[in-house]
């Protein structure tokens, strides 16, 4: 399938199930959905699959076990690629009623990761390749997220210029564009590629610093 960009309708499918969150709601707009949301999501990965890795998309369901918040439905759909061998750094992209959100980076770092992180951000030459691109990225209008402790772990100097890195237990950046009609054409699929390819250098970074765990990783 080609990917023609998202129809308006499927924002507007959006809107709606934030203000009815319920199973009589999705039940009734569910065509939407398939047609106007995940097809073309799916049709938009499977464009960027050789460059970037095998896409998956997300469930639509939220996991409400271990949640206060019992709302049934994801208000976005999102998907991720990953190239194969490579562990840590994924691209990730998400429709929702306010737009396009592209990212990538590591979302959750195990423990065994999260040493080899520090370790190469504390590194002469690995830590200065990563302030830098982290500089670039933020320079550029990204948003650089991630899980971070409130102090700099033990072992390392608190007035080092890397200490807002080495506080860090994942890493991400990311960007949102606001709806516009370009989301509604083959334009979307040029702004994801460039957008990945922007952060392509961080996610080089992470996977040959940090790499893939070597402890089991239960799924929930």
């Amino acid at each position: 399938m080609t990917f023609l960009g998202f129809p308006d309708e499927g924002l507007v499918f959006y809107e709606g199930l934030e203000a009815d969150n319920s199973k009589t709601y999705w039940t009734r707009h569910r065509g939407v959905y398939d047609t106007c949301v995940r097809a073309p999501m799916q049709a938009l990965v499977d464009e960027l699959a050789a460059e970037f890795g095998p896409p998956k998309l997300f469930r639509p369901y939220r996991d409400v076990r271990f949640s206060n918040d019992k709302t049934p439905y994801k208000t976005h759909q999102g998907a991720v690629a990953q190239q194969e061998g490579r562990g840590a750094g994924a691209w990730y992209v998400e429709i929702s009623a306010e737009g396009l959100r592209v990212a990538g980076g590591a979302w959750r770092l195990e423990s065994d990761q999260v040493e080899r992180f520090r370790r190469a951000v504390a590194d002469d030459v690995q830590g200065p390749r990563l302030r830098t691109e982290v500089d670039r990225l933020a320079a550029a209008g990204w948003s650089i997220d991630g899980d971070r402790l409130t102090r700099v772990p033990r072992g390392h100097a608190v007035d080092d210029g890397r200490a807002d890195l080495l506080r860090h237990r994942s890493l991400h950046a990311g960007r949102l564009f606001d709806p516009a009609d370009w989301l509604h054409g083959a334009e979307a699929l040029d702004r994801v590629r460039t957008a990945w390819r922007d952060l392509s250098a961080l996610n080089a970074w992470l996977a040959d610093n940090v790499g893939a765990t070597a402890k089991e990783v239960r799924r929930r």
